[in-house]
């Protein structure tokens, strides 16, 4: 079976940054645990749905990504200042430091401080991968041409 639109497919995957630095992968410790999506529903980034399509199950593959078809190039519009007093004193913010805000439906998301001066903190909103450019090694593991139906019963 070939990987098309539609398809469910089940992949292992390693995720890095140009430097080799790992920033995801379906490998943890001695677990593995692989990611199911289907093909054209968004559920991953555009490059990597494009990647998959035409492969076969057991086939191996390594790509890359650039953030027009990943998350993005950083939007100046999600980087705000707020009074450095609204921060916790410890521990000291610092640039690259990322924070867990809350948000108004109660849930939480995390931002990344851009800035620090003396009064004031920049926070970026931006995803944490947006502007990277980002190497993917994958392995089809399993290919269903028909999504699963999950009874929620």
């Amino acid at each position: 079976m070939i990987v098309k639109q539609g398809s469910s497919v089940t992949v292992e995957y390693e995720g890095r940054f140009e430097n080799g630095e790992i920033f995801d992968s379906s490998t943890h410790g001695d677990h593995s645990h692989p990611l199911t999506f289907e093909v054209g529903k968004k559920q991953v980034i555009e490059g990597f749905e494009k990647a998959v399509i035409g492969m076969r199950d057991g086939d191996e593959k390594t790509f890359s990504v650039e953030p027009k078809e990943g998350y993005g190039l950083p939007d100046e519009r999600l980087f705000r200042e707020i009074p450095r007093k609204s921060l916790p004193i410890k521990p000291e913010p610092a640039p690259g430091m990322t924070l867990a805000i809350n948000t108004p439906e109660g849930g939480q998301i995390p931002v990344t401080i851009a800035k620090v001066e003396k009064d004031i903190v920049t926070l970026d909103f931006n995803h944490h991968l947006a502007g990277r450019k980002l190497l993917f090694k994958i392995k089809v593991i399993g290919i269903d041409k028909d999504p699963p139906v999950h009874n929620h019963s």
